[in-house]
């Protein structure tokens, strides 16, 4: 029975491969369809999490708007996710960075990995 499950969650995968880490600052392109309409909406932000794997792999995206903390949960192999840019890569020492939930202005700022 596993078998079967994975082979079919095997052609739902996505041919993008991303190469992106948890601190890192990253453009996500979103599709968006409103009526018979699409666009592509941009949310950037620094990635908290990735989580899951296979077919159900996520990862999360916070970013500061206004004052206010925006998180955004995208899943790795969807169709609606048109493509993810890494703007700045980022050095933790963290899987999840929930830490930065609670910080506010730079303090909530990762630091740059220039290697």
């Amino acid at each position: 029975m596993n078998t079967i499950i994975n082979e079919i969650e095997k052609e739902q995968l996505s041919k993008n491969q991303y190469d992106f880490n948890v601190g890192d600052s990253v453009k996500v392109h979103n599709r968006i369809k409103e009526g018979d309409k699409e666009r592509i909406q941009i949310f950037e932000g620094v990635v908290l999490k990735i989580q899951g794997g296979g077919n159900r792999k996520t990862f999360t995206v916070r970013k500061n708007s206004n004052g206010i903390g925006v998180e955004k949960t995208f899943p790795f192999h969807s169709p609606l996710v048109a493509k993810v840019q890494v703007t700045r890569k980022g050095k933790v020492r963290r899987a999840k960075l929930n830490f930065l939930r609670e910080r506010v202005g730079k303090a909530s700022k990762v630091k740059e990995d220039l290697s």
